[in-house]
Formats: structure tokens, sequence, C-alpha cells
């Protein structure tokens, strides 16, 4: 058993590694006039290269966008001067996750909002005395933020991670919330505020570009199935990205579309600030060991 936990504990701790040295590369990277298309395919090939697999598609959400935002196939965006980025990304290693993600502030004008999520986050991880109420960690999280005189956002969390499962059931919220749910020795946990200087909450957009299996059910429409074996063998656990499938398969769109409206997939809308305004974020993946709580992406 002993040996287990120390092989799982490697693969927590390599997988905090990568993802942390490729959210550092593709900061460096993002600059006016660059494609979103090549960061995220920057980082989800360089996440590869260093020897792990991409948890989640690369998100780059711009502005009021607060999360879920990932370049598709002919995205020709770029970044602009004035842009507010949150570049989010994961790492797995046999399907021990690190979720990492902080805020590239083009504009040079929301340094207070940048500062107010990774203020929080800081704040929140030094604070942590086992067992830790999770609507305890919302709290601080919101008076953080709020010393700011900006708003955490009120339904968006963080997360405990088990092996090939990003969220868990347990989620670390950005405001006090009444739970009994605790985070203790054993867990990875992803800790993510967000902060706005606009109404506090996210509400859906109308892109979507990241998916997940959910179920296979018989399909009429042959690109649908050849599609969902694809999945099947590839994305069966881990959420993937409108990119994946045009790469495996160019003839993707209709089937895709078809394998959402019979429940197969569930499509994750793109996250919109209540009053479009700017949003900032920052996380960190810890693992909580006998001995300490350690930042694996630090």
């Amino acid at each position: 058993m002993e040996n287990n936990e120390e092989l799982e504990y490697q693969k927590i701790m390599e997988a905090g590694e990568i993802a942390s040295k490729v959210r550092g590369e593709a900061q460096k990277m993002i600059k006016p006039g660059v494609k979103l298309y090549d960061i995220a395919e920057f980082v989800e090939n360089r996440i590869r290269e260093l020897g792990a697999e991409v948890a989640f598609p690369c998100n780059l959400s711009k502005n009021d966008i607060a999360a879920h935002y990932t370049p598709f196939t002919g995205d020709e965006s770029v970044f602009e001067e004035n842009d507010v980025i949150k570049l989010d990304l994961g790492a797995h290693i046999d399907g021990f996750i690190a979720d990492t993600a902080l805020t590239v502030d083009l504009s040079n004008s929301y340094s207070d909002l940048k500062k107010a999520s990774e203020d929080a986050l800081k704040t929140v991880i030094n604070s942590i005395e086992l067992p830790m109420n999770v609507g305890d960690m919302g709290k601080i999280i919101s008076e953080v933020i709020e010393s700011y005189d900006l708003k955490p956002v009120s339904n968006l969390s963080g997360h405990v991670m088990h092996q090939n499962v990003l969220h868990s059931g347990v989620s670390i919220p950005n405001v006090y919330e009444k739970t009994k749910d605790t985070i203790d020795v054993g867990d990875l946990v992803a800790i993510e505020p967000f902060a706005t200087d606009g109404y506090g909450a996210i509400t859906d957009g109308t892109d979507k570009y990241i998916y997940k299996y959910i179920v296979s059910r018989p399909l009429r429409l042959p690109s649908a199935r050849n599609i969902l074996k694809v999945i099947e063998s590839k994305f069966c656990h881990l959420p993937f990205s409108e990119r994946d499938i045009a790469k495996l398969n160019p003839k993707y769109k209709m089937g895709l579309k078809a394998l959402v409206n019979a429940g197969c997939l569930y499509a994750y809308p793109t996250l919109v600030e209540k009053e479009h305004g700017m949003v900032s974020q920052c996380e960190h993946t810890i693992y909580i060991t006998e001995d300490k709580i350690e930042v694996t992406t630090k």
C-alpha cells in the first residue's frame, strides 16, 4: 500500500511540475497580435512533450469571459492590447491531475483585479487548518477580494479531484457557504479564486467548444457512431475540445452535434460575467499529505 501511495505522490507532483512549467512558458508568449489558437496548441503539445497528458483543453478566456473558452478549428482571433486573459491549463499522469491558472493583463490597467485573485489564493492556502470546512475557505477568498473593492464570482468554484475525475463532487466556493464539506489528508484540491469589477456572477454564453463524454447510446448517423468510438477510446474520462475531434475526423461537425443532441456528450458553454465586468483568475492545485499541504503547481 505504501508503495502505491508513494507512486501516486510522485505522479501528482510530476504533473504539477509540468503544468507549472508550461504555464510559465505560455504566459511569456501571450502578447498582442498572437493567435489564441497557437497558444492553446503550444500548451497542449508541450504538456505531452514533457511526459504528461492533457487533463482538459487549454482555456484562454478574455475580459468578461471567466472560463471555458478554448480556440476552435480555424479560429483567427488574436490577443488585443487591452485584453485581460485567463490562462487555465491542466496536465495529468495516469489520471492524477494538476490544474493551474493565472491572469495576464495586457492592458496594464487591471493590476488590482489581478492581485485580488492572486492574494485570495495565497491567503486561503496559508489559512488551511485540517480538516478545513470549504465554506470557511470561501469566506476567506471573498474577504480578500472584497478588500480590493471588487467582487468574488459567487457561482464559480474550485474542486476536489480524484484519479481521472476533474470534479469529484466537493467544491471550494469563492464566497461563504454553509456546508459540512471539508478537505483533509489525502485530498487533491484545485483552488481558483475569480475576482470581477462586475456583478459578481457568471451566466452561460452561447459558444461551446469543450465537451465531456457522458454515455453511449444507439445512433443512426454513421459519422456520429464513428466519432463516438474515437471519444470512448481516447476521451472517456476527461474533457476534450472541438480541435481534438477535428484532427481525428475532418468531417466531424454533424456527428459532434448529433452526439450532443443525443445526450452522449455534454457541451460546456463559455462562462460570461453577468454585467460583462472584467474577470481575473488565479489557481493552484494542492495535495494534502500527513505532513504538509503541498502546492503541486507552484
